[in-house]
């Protein structure tokens, strides 16, 4: 504990003085050339359930704008665009578009099993998107991303020990008009969206919103002989709402969505590191695989929900129901090996495997009571039930191996929650939130080889938090939270396939400790929010994949510590000048002396945990958490110059920058990332002709075509995978009024 505690000093002091330092470099610039009335925008956030500006949050949130949302997935991009954007915030994927996971603060979840459980939930128009092919759907005609980070549990429930990611998107709000963008670039990647709202009446509006994204196959399967074959995807999602405004005791929102995705799985790439390095050797060529499959790895989904949400409005009150439902099927099949007999490099056997989600089906609905007004006390009560139902099934190509597997999971869920603040004078305000949960997971094997006895996990648990905000000043406030949040048990049936047997992990729970300021100075042309934390996990829930034996295990370690600091800021150098940084330090540690797992299933890595009793197992007590950067470095900016037509001339670009990142559970000479980075640019002309709104950019992504390493399969060989290449183009878009 003294060297935790030491390092959270050495973070506190580095933290206030970045703060200082960025403060006192603007200042002078600031002050000269912004005019007095000019500021950064309020940002409004609903982390608590309510609209609340950021700056009165006592808790570490970042809200991403739709600009920026729509900047970094023009190009093609999909949720995993904003891995790394966002201090403490990564992304990953091996199932391609399909089946994203997400970290916060380090705390993620790696299994890229298909009924793999999360600690960040993803909370699309206040569902829950709760299955990892839920947590996949397009990016379209989004207000706001909010990434609340550390336990969401009192007023979100189970499974947001990390933290939740928000997506809310643009309602209907009565008057009509819209937009219209598209954009096409290299490698026939073209992105076209769309959305338009039309009242019907005094009483009711709708708005629907469209999206269609596509790029070509661009990579050649050499060892079929088979030029541009893989790479490419086509997706389609609409949503269509519908506001019911009678009068102002009571408003309804209907919400309608789907999608439907065909393309490219992930492209696993054969002995792409050399035993003891790091590097991309020359097996790698980013335009080239060699498949024996002659499917080329090909993935479809369709999934569409639909929810209503109802407010009724009363004297000091407001009663709210929200009604989700949430259904899925499709498949991905993956040539796991990367190659084939000949290689590139040794390959021990070809493997290729198909898994897909046949009729997911998620149900959800929250009643909730809530004070309506400003007074000095606010609170909510409220109810939640949560049901799904779905099978996977896993085939190899033919009927071959593994042989057809099925099995079924079900999860029921329901809780209770409360949550109150009260505002103790005109600067203290104190909150407190109590959830109670009952989660139950059954697993039953319908189809297997080996046959295999039913499995139920449940379990109850209690999550809270209790925060406290104080107003310094008018620019400056600070915070405090502790928060205690649960991940429910866990069942990993993907063995079963394999001729072995289902998994169970128990319950996951964390102490979240945090400590913050949300500053907005240099009268108000700039805001800097810092927080400073400390968590630790018991049962921390992980996923044992590859090694020896090729086995995927679900396990529980001990106990799991993170901490660190995040920063997030925004400059309004002059009027036409907007600078934003963020910045994270994350240190993770697992810590179980007796946990152990197989490495280097192709032993041809090099493993450096050791093996004290020489059973082929290395002990990880002392690694950091999977896929968990150390450091995240992202900034923005955008520069306009007025024109003599009326409109701007701008430019905007984007950066990120990734520290180390161990991929596995056992750290190796090969299996990390560290030092990736990725930057993009927008040049336009925004201007205004016939009275709309419009703009013409040229963009490009991925500008220097950075080849990072972004994830591994511990197999039968090297295998890994990488970022997406460089993409440039050209958009337009025009308001439609």
């Amino acid at each position: 504990m003294s060297r935790i505690a030491s390092s959270i000093s050495i973070l506190a002091a580095s933290s206030v003085s970045a703060i200082a330092l960025a403060a006192g470099l603007s200042a002078p610039s600031l002050a000269q050339q912004t005019s007095d009335e000019a500021r950064v925008d309020t940002i409004i956030v609903t982390t608590t359930r309510r609209e609340e500006n950021i700056q009165d949050i006592a808790g570490s949130v970042t809200a991403v704008p739709s600009e920026n949302l729509d900047a970094i997935t023009e190009a093609g991009g999909d949720i995993l665009s904003l891995a790394a954007r966002i201090p403490s915030f990564y992304a990953e994927s091996s199932n391609g578009r399909i089946a994203p996971r997400f970290y916060i603060r380090g705390l993620g979840n790696t299994d890229f099993d298909l009924a793999a459980s999360q600690p960040v939930s993803v909370v699309m128009d206040d569902i829950v998107q709760e299955n990892v092919i839920l947590k996949s759907f397009p990016l379209f005609d989004i207000a706001q991303v909010e990434v609340s980070r550390g336990p969401q549990g009192t007023l979100f429930g189970r499974n947001t020990t990390a933290g939740i990611v928000k997506f809310d998107s643009v309602r209907p709000d009565g008057e009509r008009g819209g937009y219209l963008s598209g954009a096409y670039g290299s490698l026939g990647t073209m992105n076209a969206e769309g959305a338009y709202t039309v009242p019907l009446s005094d009483t009711v509006s709708t708005r629907v919103s469209l999206l269609s994204q596509n790029r070509d196959d661009w990579i050649d399967n050499d060892f079929l002989g088979a030029p541009n074959s893989l790479g490419g995807f086509n997706e389609l999602a609409g949503r269509v709402q519908v506001l019911f405004e009678p009068d102002d005791r009571f408003d309804a929102l209907f919400n309608i969505h789907g999608r439907s995705l065909e393309g490219t799985s992930a492209l696993f790439r054969a002995n792409i590191l050399s035993t003891g390095s790091n590097d991309l050797n020359a097996n790698y060529d980013r335009g080239r695989v060699f498949f024996d499959s002659a499917f080329n790895n090909p993935q479809e989904y369709d999934s569409w929900g639909a929810s209503l949400k109802a407010n009724v409005y009363r004297p000091g009150f407001v009663i709210t129901s929200i009604s989700g439902y949430e259904t899925a099927e499709g498949f991905s099949l993956g040539d796991i090996d990367g190659g084939n007999f000949n290689g590139p490099g040794i390959i021990a056997f070809p493997s290729e495997t198909q898994d897909g989600i046949d009729d997911l089906d998620q149900f959800t609905q929250e009643f909730r009571v809530a004070s309506d007004g400003d007074g000095a006390t606010r609170w909510q009560l409220g109810a939640y039930y949560f049901t799904s139902d779905f099978t996977i099934t896993t085939l190899g190509p033919n009927g071959g191996f593994p042989p057809p597997t099925t099995v079924n999971h079900q999860n029921d869920l329901w809780s209770i929650f409360g949550q109150a603040s009260h505002r103790l004078s005109d600067q203290l305000e104190i909150s407190g939130g109590l959830r109670y949960t009952s989660d139950e997971k059954d697993l039953s094997v319908p189809v297997s080889v080996v046959p295999q006895a039913p499995v139920n996990v449940s379990d109850e648990q209690v999550s809270w938090d209790i925060s406290a905000i104080y107003d310094v000043n008018d620019e400056v406030s600070v915070f405090a939270r502790v928060a205690r949040g649960f991940r429910g048990p866990t069942i990993q049936a993907r063995d079963v396939a394999f001729f072995g047997s289902p998994s169970v992990a128990d319950s996951e729970t964390v102490l979240s400790w945090e400590a913050g300021l949300n500053s907005e100075p240099l009268g108000g042309r700039a805001r800097i929010n810092a927080t400073a934390f400390y968590y630790t996990v018991e049962d921390l829930q992980l996923s044992a994949v590859g090694g020896a034996g090729n086995l995927i295990q679900l396990v529980n370690a001990d106990e799991g510590v993170g901490y660190g600091v995040e920063i997030d800021s925004e400059f309004l150098v002059t009027d036409n000048f907007l600078v934003t940084a963020g910045f994270s330090w994350n240190e993770t540690e697992l810590q179980d002396p007796d946990l152990e797992v197989a490495p280097c299933g192709s032993g041809q890595c090099t493993p450096t945990d050791p093996d004290a009793d020489n059973d082929g197992f290395v002990e990880v007590d002392g690694n950091p958490f999977p896929q968990a950067p150390d450091y995240i470095l992202s900034l923005t900016a955008r520069y306009a110059i007025p024109s003599d037509m009326g409109g701007e001339w701008f430019v905007y670009t984007d950066w990120f920058w990734q520290g180390r990142t161990n991929l596995f559970l056992y750290e190796s000479e090969e299996y990390f990332s560290d030092g990736n980075f990725e930057c993009g640019l927008r040049v336009g002309y925004a201007g205004v002709a016939d009275g709309r709104d419009w703009e013409a950019a040229f963009f490009v992504r991925n500008i220097t075509d950075e080849d990072n390493l972004v994830g591994g399969i511990d197999f039968n060989n090297n295998t890994g995978f990488v970022n997406d290449p460089r993409i440039w183009g050209i958009s337009l878009r025009t308001d439609l009024n």
